[in-house]
């Protein structure tokens, strides 16, 4: 099948190298193409089959319609436009919507299929989420961010400073990795589908990880600003219907909240820097001010880090992290 460009229409908004258009097709009806030259394998193959897990499981993901992996594209049912970031961000009250959210995050943590076949017949096994990958991810920070706004020298003091305590700090980590993660659980990647039905998108990433990591991304999400007090209700109702053994070790689960909370908003200060610096995508700057707030509020109550929130707060200031460049 070869694209023809005068029956699809652009969509925008995302940060990876994908491209996706809507292709309208006869009655009215739409799908999406997915289009990706660059992290073919990751943003074509394997989101397709972890959609397929994810719709395995009696949840909702767009569905393969049919690929061309040699031209780069597959072509997935549309989900519409009416994502929960544009519900909630018009809406005042929104502890109903965050509710019927975590109901589906449970239903996600229930997953039990690890492997699938692939549309090239073979077999695909979700990785772990491992330490290692996760000090990658949050090398980022360092690597992108500190050189958006110091030079070189300074850079290399701050990592000096700080990196082996915050990559020893993830070796704090106490729930195994068992539990199906989507990686980038926020709002953004969640889509009103039906009525009372919730269509899960950007998929690609999924791994087997901390349960705590997927409501880090929901309550701890830079997009939307939400208080402390709707942040603690979320996590609250989470603990209300999660698994008995992560409301008897509550404690230990919020130590693992907030090392994956520091751990992922280094990480996005990193992607959202190299967004602009490499790849000229200016819009996510703005999000770096709130990334900063989640990080402080995070590194303040963690009694293991507090000295280097000090020291972070004292050597990158108010104005430096406010700039939106």
């Amino acid at each position: 099948m070869n694209l023809k460009k005068n029956n699809l229409k652009k969509i925008y908004g995302d940060a990876s190298f994908r491209k996706f258009y809507r292709k309208y097709n006869k009655n009215y009806n739409s799908s999406v193409i997915v289009i990706a030259s660059k992290e073919k394998e990751k943003n074509l193959l394997i989101y397709a089959a972890v959609n397929e897990i994810i719709n395995k499981s009696g949840l909702s993901a767009p569905k393969l319609i049919l690929e061309n992996y040699n031209k780069d594209f597959i072509e997935i049912t549309d989900f519409g436009n009416e994502s929960y970031y544009n519900i909630l961000s018009k809406k005042q009250f929104k502890f109903n919507d965050y509710k019927k959210i975590i109901n589906l995050l449970i239903k996600l943590q229930k997953i039990k299929i690890k492997k699938v076949k692939n549309f090239k017949n073979k077999i695909y096994k979700i990785p772990i989420y491992s330490k290692n990958l996760l000090i990658e991810e949050s090398d980022l920070f360092y690597k992108w961010y500190l050189p958006l706004i110091f030079k070189k020298k300074k850079v290399s003091i701050i990592k000096q400073k700080l990196k082996k305590k915050l990559d020893l700090n993830l070796s704090k980590l106490k729930f195994k990795n068992k539990i199906f993660v989507h990686r980038d659980f926020h709002i953004s990647n969640l889509m009103k589908i039906k009525k009372n039905k919730i269509g899960i998108i950007d998929s690609q990433d999924a791994v087997i990880g901390n349960p705590a990591y997927d409501l880090v991304s929901l309550v701890d999400d830079v997009r939307i600003k939400t208080s402390t007090k709707l942040k603690n209700r979320i996590v609250n109702y989470y603990f209300k219907k999660c698994s008995g053994e992560y409301r008897m070790k509550k404690k230990i689960f919020l130590s693992d909240f907030n090392i994956l909370s520091i751990q992922r908003n280094l990480k996005i200060l990193g992607i959202f820097s190299r967004l602009f610096m490499r790849d000229k995508k200016r819009k996510y700057l703005r999000l770096l001010p709130y990334t900063w707030k989640l990080l402080d509020l995070r590194m303040k109550d963690n009694p293991y880090l507090y000295d280097y929130y000090k020291y972070l707060k004292k050597n990158i200031s108010k104005k430096i992290r406010n700039k939106k460049f």
